[in-house]
């Protein structure tokens, strides 16, 4: 197994200057290190800051409850992937917005938009919309950390249709999961896909795409297309979308 991930705010700029050496990482992670994963010396883990720099480290001791003195090896950049996946994700009922962000950032995807589409129960408001916010964002941080990412998903605010279709202008591949039998859509495991830029996915609230939101997609140049046979919940559809995706573009190979 690789080594576990616990993340930083930023590397000190003499770390980079001088190819490494020693540094205590302290606070929530540095209790989570010592304390729950109880790291010892002589272990490996890997410090990054979420946005693609990282460093390998030895762990030299663990003193008191929250401090880990570790022996960094130089900083490294990860480059982005290409092409680049964000998935615009309507706001799930309950928990399962959570859950989907989860499972797509395990599964690889590079950003996620929270989309409050026309036929979503749940609406995100004053205090309770930023606090779901800081819960997607949260899960995001820890589930990147769990896959062993160094490079997290952001998690943008929370977007209108129509924020949502000038993304979709912009991307190089554009696609809207939408399975109804009286509506055409192409199979997206056929779709010819583009090597690099840009790959927007929309996946719909339970009640699926409104005709409104279909016709203002489509407007931009976003074509309806189905995974399967059968029908996926909104907190599933995103992470099988994002898997089929990863292996046709080769960033699973």
């Amino acid at each position: 197994m690789t080594a576990p991930v616990f993340v930083v705010e930023s590397f000190p700029p003499h770390l980079a200057a001088a190819g490494g050496g020693q540094y205590v990482l302290d606070g929530a992670e540095g209790r989570h290190a010592v304390s729950v994963k109880r790291m010892r010396a002589g272990e490996t883990v890997v410090l990054t800051d979420g946005a693609g720099r990282w460093a390998e480290g030895e762990v030299v001791a663990a003193e008191g409850k929250d401090q880990l003195v570790l022996r960094l090896g130089p900083v490294v950049e990860e480059a982005a992937e290409s092409p680049r996946i964000t998935v615009v994700q309507a706001l799930p009922k309950g928990d399962r917005g959570e859950l989907a962000v989860e499972t797509m950032t395990e599964t690889g995807v590079d950003a996620i938009v929270p989309w409050a589409a026309a036929r979503c129960v749940t609406q995100w408001r004053g205090d309770r919309g930023l606090k779901a916010l800081a819960k997607w964002r949260a899960t995001a941080r820890e589930a990147g950390k769990q896959s062993r990412r160094v490079r997290f998903p952001e998690v943008a605010d929370a977007a209108s249709s129509k924020q949502v279709a000038a993304l979709l202008a912009e991307a190089d591949f554009a696609a809207v999961l939408h399975e109804d039998r009286d509506y055409g859509s192409a199979a997206l495991a056929t779709a010819q896909l583009p090597s690099a830029g840009e790959i927007v996915l929309v996946v719909g609230p339970e009640g699926g795409v409104s005709p409104e939101e279909l016709a203002l997609f489509e407007g931009v140049g976003a074509k309806a297309y189905r995974l399967g046979a059968s029908v996926l919940r909104t907190s599933t559809a995103g992470t099988a979308a994002t898997a089929l995706l990863l292996g046709r573009t080769g960033r699973w190979s």
